[in-house]
């Protein structure tokens, strides 16, 4: 069993940063791939960004490449999302989760654990 518990959100002006963090609990994180998802109001789940169990693969929406990046250490059992140059439309819940396997998914269906999440929002 895995528990995911995010933190960092908030509310930042368009052009603003902010780094999320995902807490995990529970035995061997190292053999989990990590993802971040984000919902907005009145839209369904996408995948934001994906980290491999070594961290050495990761993955990208295309409405975020080049502005996010994901990063894990595996020593304290975290995964963060640095979100730069954010926008009105990153506005979402954001919540990571956890796939017992080696590389990430960029499906909900991939993942066995997800946290509660964090609400990001953005101001134009």
């Amino acid at each position: 069993q895995v528990q995911l518990v995010e933190s960092g959100g908030g509310l930042v002006q368009a052009g603003g940063s902010l780094r999320l963090s995902c807490a995990a609990s529970g035995r061997a994180f190292s053999n989990y791939a990590m993802g971040w998802f984000r919902q907005a109001p009145g839209k369904e789940r996408e995948f934001v960004a994906g980290i491999s169990w070594s961290g050495g693969r990761t993955d990208y929406a295309d409405s975020v490449k080049g502005r996010f990046t994901i990063s894990r250490d595996n020593a304290k059992n975290t995964v963060y999302l640095q979100m730069n140059t954010l926008k009105p439309e990153d506005t979402a819940v954001y919540s990571c989760a956890a796939r017992r396997a080696s590389y990430s998914g960029t499906y909900r269906e991939d993942y066995d654990y997800r946290g509660q999440g964090t609400q990001v929002t953005v101001s134009s």
